[in-house]
């Protein structure tokens, strides 16, 4: 395993209370504690994740869930918020002052009792740096926790009680880490988005059904999501302070929400753009900065990617502009003793990138060393801080680079790439979007001689069996509680996004018989391929395959083609030596996928709908697709899903691609084919 080196003297408790002996004419000495209060300092407020500012009194209704029940009601509060006649005091001014400092103390007094009681208060404790502000509650209950909790959809309407989860301040940097050290970091992070974002769309559609699609509203399925996960003790790094590199994730990787971010551990804070150990958390009092979010919410920020200007926090108005000078305090001042002790900080950059959950992305673009402060005039007139930021030295490609390279590809991709092409598309216009073939390695052309197989080819008699006359009547697109929904086990299988809910056995799609729209929301693998995919040569996996788009999890990507064979007609094949495809060894990967046993202790796998064991095989030696190339992984980003759609016989159904993650641009898909062939030794999907 690797090391965790702990920073000295960074560490240790707050200073104690200060203490006051005050003498009296009466020759007592009284010795008073007081706690002096920190005055709040406002971090800078980036947007949280939402695409237009006429949303904003929708995002504190949403807000609710995770805020309402622990923000402390000072204004509704009678004995902390006094009722004053201003009338009777305004020509006096001894008695305005007086009544100034009556308020005042009843003010302090106030926030003292609730101190006490409510220390994780990020409002209250301005040292504090509690992901969501909750108090201390007692352990769920019978009350509080569904009874019956092998339905999530059901079971995300029930409010939660939450545990008390503050960050530690030990501040350690993870070291040595060896191969399987960071396998293993790798899948536990690729785990914890995956149950995140299994739960952020079922908490979609819970709201969706309770208030109904297309409301004005936008259902924030982020928080919810991260505060059951927060309850259950699921956020990863809150028992360490890490500095550096976040063991299991890798640059690049991409993230839709704020609040993921704060789940993996990459950046603690909610809306400030700088992450820090408090002051009250240091020994010699002086916060550390770990992480920052470069998003272009200052007008004086400049970002050249290996060279950012990065201005400090504060002074800005509710529009975003400057207003008043900064102070170097909180964020501003953890920044320079950073720089000051040498201490690498990470940079996240929010990205504009329109899509169908969010206006903008963030991406992990690697650590960056401070080199240099000072306090400068900014464009608006007023004294800002000013930090050079450069990155270090032997890391991987920015992510944000990569990701304006990727659109620049799907636009231009001669000029941006002119050596290297083979076609520009493989598939001769059979798909809707056009399939690249690149190899700038070797003059190997192998997938060019190929013919391009959009869907798979069926037996004619699997069309002739089964009950393929049924069908919904949904002229206008199904709803809960129809034909197909039924067949589904009740719940259809996607969100209106046409992302994929949970992983079942099989899913039924609507097909010919049924009389709703092509836009039905039950109707999505059926309609191809969706993100530009370029299949290309690689050093390491012969062929492979990348898209140019960002695949969000959970998204379809494409199907699985090849010519279907009964188990007689592959023997023969196989005598042969032709390439045959088993549908059978894939790894049941679908079950991942809206696994929530970690969140709800009864939860059941799917089983219905249920089908018998896939007895075919696949000829891909003469017709394929892109898929056919994508290489295997024992820690796949890609799972295989069952689905029918045009005949209803069980025995055949088609193979469709689901993104297990999100997918940058560029970064191979992989697929988990199985384990080993116990006669040939290879891979089992292919004898």
């Amino acid at each position: 395993m690797g090391s965790l080196v702990p920073f000295q003297d960074l560490n240790l408790s707050p200073k104690a209370p200060q203490t006051i002996s005050v003498a009296t004419s009466s020759t007592v000495t009284t010795t008073t504690t007081i706690d002096f209060l920190t005055p709040k300092i406002e971090p800078k407020q980036e947007p949280f994740d939402e695409p237009a500012l006429t949303q904003f009194s929708h995002q504190q209704e949403n807000l609710r869930f995770s805020l309402s029940s622990s923000t402390p009601e000072f204004l509704s509060n009678p004995e902390t918020t006094p009722i004053s006649n201003n009338s009777s005091f305004t020509n006096d001014p001894n008695a305005l002052y007086s009544e100034y400092f009556r308020i005042s103390e009843l003010f302090r007094s106030a926030f003292a009792k609730r101190l006490q009681k409510y220390s994780d208060v990020e409002v209250l404790d301005p040292d504090s740096r509690a992901i969501v502000p909750v108090p201390e509650e007692p352990q769920p209950t019978s009350e509080t926790t569904p009874t019956n909790t092998s339905n999530p959809d059901r079971a995300l309407s029930v409010v939660v009680s939450r545990r008390k989860d503050v960050r530690s301040n030990e501040l350690v940097r993870v070291t040595n880490l060896g191969i399987e050290d960071e396998r293993y970091f790798r899948d536990v992070v690729r785990r914890t988005r995956m149950m995140y974002d299994s739960l952020r769309i079922l908490a979609i559609v819970e709201e969706e059904k309770r208030s109904g699609p297309g409301t004005g509203r936008r259902a924030r399925g982020d928080l919810r999501a991260a505060a059951l996960m927060r309850d259950r003790g699921l956020w990863l790094n809150r028992d360490k302070r890490i500095v550096g590199a976040i063991p299991g994730i890798e640059i690049g990787d991409v993230f839709f929400f704020r609040m993921e971010l704060c789940l993996v551990g990459l950046h603690g804070q909610v809306q400030a753009g700088i992450d820090s150990l408090a002051a009250s958390q240091s020994s010699n009092g002086e916060p550390i900065a770990t992480s920052i979010i470069v998003s272009g919410g200052y007008e004086d920020d400049q970002d050249a990617g290996d060279s950012i200007i990065y201005t400090g926090h504060g002074g800005q108005d509710k529009f975003s502009r400057q207003c008043m000078h900064q102070k170097l305090e909180g964020g501003n001042l953890a920044l320079e003793r950073s720089m000051h002790y040498g201490i690498e900080v990470r940079v996240i950059r929010g990205i504009k990138y329109e899509n169908r959950v969010s206006s903008k992305v963030y991406v992990y673009d690697g650590l960056y060393k401070i080199h240099d402060c000072w306090f400068d005039v900014g464009k608006s007139g007023f004294g800002v801080y000013k930090y050079k930021l450069l990155r270090i030295d032997g890391q991987p490609e920015m992510g944000s680079s990569i990701m304006r390279f990727a659109e620049s590809l799907r636009t231009r991709p001669l000029s941006s790439r002119p050596v290297g092409y083979l076609t520009l598309d493989i598939s001769l216009k059979k798909e809707k979007v056009s399939v690249f073939l690149y190899n700038d390695i070797d003059s190997d052309h192998d997938p060019m001689y190929y013919d391009y197989l959009a869907n798979t080819v069926f037996p004619p008699y699997v069309f002739s069996q089964g009950s393929n006359g049924t069908g919904c009547e949904c002229v206008s697109g199904c709803t809960e509680g129809c034909f197909c929904a039924r067949k589904n086990g009740g719940d259809f299988a996607y969100d209106h996004n046409g992302l994929l809910l949970r992983g079942k056995p099989v899913i039924f799609e609507c097909g010919n018989f049924c009389q709703c729209p092509p836009t039905c929301r039950n109707r999505v693998s059926q309609h191809g391929l969706r993100n530009r995919l370029e299949i290309f040569r690689s050093r390491e996996t012969g062929w492979g395959v990348r898209s140019l788009d960002l695949i969000q999890a959970g998204a379809f990507i494409c199907e699985y083609t090849g010519v279907v064979l009964t188990r007689e007609q592959a023997q023969v094949f196989t005598m042969n030596g032709d390439t045959l495809i088993y549908p059978n060894r894939f790894s049941e990967r679908w079950a991942e996928w809206g696994d929530l046993s970690q969140i709800f202790a009864e939860y059941v796998r799917p089983s219905y709908p249920s089908i018998p064991p896939v007895d075919f095989a696949m000829d891909v030696s003469r017709m394929r697709n892109v898929a056919c190339y994508m290489s295997h992984s024992s820690s796949p980003n890609v799972l295989v899903q069952c689905v029918l759609y045009d005949h209803n016989n069980l025995m055949f159904p088609h193979l469709m691609l689901f993104a297990m993650e999100n997918i940058p641009p560029m970064r191979e898909l992989s697929i988990d084919y199985g384990v080993a062939d116990e006669w040939t030794g290879k891979l089992s999907i292919c004898n």
